[in-house]
């Protein structure tokens, strides 16, 4: 995606070191009683003025502390979790939740207007660990100059992807280090079942499928599509990203353009949603309650489409026109039960290394 949004824009994609910035700077859980600390991905972003009302609100002063891609945030998380970072972290997702609900990273608690939440995001409904904060759709992006210039309809599906006219176009992520590549894998899983899932991928592997390690790098240094593509002098076309890549394309341009240069392959898309929890350790429980209460607000959750290029999970909340007018939710995306993934990624991941970079 694009340069310092498109790291936002990711959702959790980002390869980069641990920084914090925000109202306090620092490291540790919030000792504090005035201050909370969010940990989360390198993804993270919020509007200086929403974060300005929580904080006049509620009294508190807000630290942000981010971790890189979503699944080295959530290790780290875990890594501490008897000495937490901070007190909330946000930005586990449902390829990951099982890992972090089974080394007990979060503590209960049942936000306040949690009953705004769609019925469809919501999980562990018994314990209250996590609160769904967003969601989006992991899906290919394709270059639309590329297949204009070469008069090649784009691939709209799985299937599509291992034909030879899409031979060297695909450049994934890694399953095993990143969000989108352990999405994109569950999707394949999801769509062709524990029997099928494997010949899929020898078929993409022959069709010159490139794996690399994260989302920047696919995006912009692979991808012709994308403006550091174009930059790089990228050569593929296809890129798994998000079905809002596209919005952002535009958003974001500079020169910004008239419509997007990209599109969204909606036959390959896995639906991914992300939470937030109460960390098990947290210094500061009672503050870190009220961030979590504000981030299923109306305020916070209209705030998220334009700087995190996901969708809100609560009834009633407002998507930007702009957003909705180059890129829509994927219709019909695949899923899988967060028991289901938790039962099987991490044999699908060694499986998926052995196979495709082996």
């Amino acid at each position: 995606m694009h340069t310092k949004t498109f790291v936002a824009a990711a959702v959790g994609l980002g390869l980069v070191t641990l920084s914090a910035c925000g109202s306090s700077s620092g490291s540790g859980g919030s000792t504090d009683s005035k201050t909370v600390t969010l940990v989360s991905h390198a993804s993270w972003k919020i509007s200086k003025n929403v974060l300005a009302d929580f904080e006049k609100q509620s009294g508190y002063k807000v630290k942000f502390l981010q971790n890189g891609d979503a699944g080295q945030a959530v290790n780290q998380a875990i890594l501490t979790k008897d000495n937490p970072q901070g007190d909330v972290f946000f930005g586990v997702d449902n390829t990951l939740l099982s890992r972090a609900l089974d080394n007990g990273l979060f503590q209960s608690y049942e936000a306040k207007g949690a009953g705004r939440i769609q019925a469809q995001y919501r999980v562990d409904e018994a314990k209250h660990r996590v609160t769904p904060i967003d969601s989006g759709d992991i899906c290919v992006n394709y270059d639309k100059a590329y297949f204009s210039k070469h008069k090649l309809t784009p691939p709209q599906s799985f299937d599509d992807l291992v034909k030879p006219a899409y031979k060297n176009l695909l450049v994934t992520e890694n399953a095993a280090t990143s969000s989108p590549g352990l999405g994109f894998l569950l999707g394949t899983a999801a769509k062709y079942g524990d029997a099928g899932w494997q010949d899929y991928w020898k078929k993409l592997k022959a069709n010159g499928v490139k794996v690399v390690d994260g989302w920047e790098q696919a995006y912009n240094d692979e991808f012709s599509g994308s403006a550091g593509g174009k930059k790089a002098k990228a050569d593929r076309p296809l890129v798994v990203s998000y079905a809002s890549s596209p919005p952002a394309e535009v958003i974001y341009g500079d020169p910004k353009p008239k419509t997007a240069p990209t599109g969204t392959s909606y036959g390959t898309c896995f639906r991914q949603i992300e939470y937030a929890g109460l960390l098990s350790n947290a210094g500061n429980p009672k503050g870190g309650k009220a961030f979590i209460d504000f981030l299923v607000g109306k305020e916070f959750q209209e705030d998220m489409p334009l700087n995190m290029f996901v969708y809100p999970v609560i009834g009633g909340a407002q998507v930007p026109p702009e957003f909705v007018k180059y890129g829509q939710p994927a219709k019909d995306p695949e899923t899988m039960a967060p028991t289901r993934i938790a039962a099987n990624r991490d044999q699908w991941v060694k499986s998926w290394t052995s196979l495709v970079l082996k």
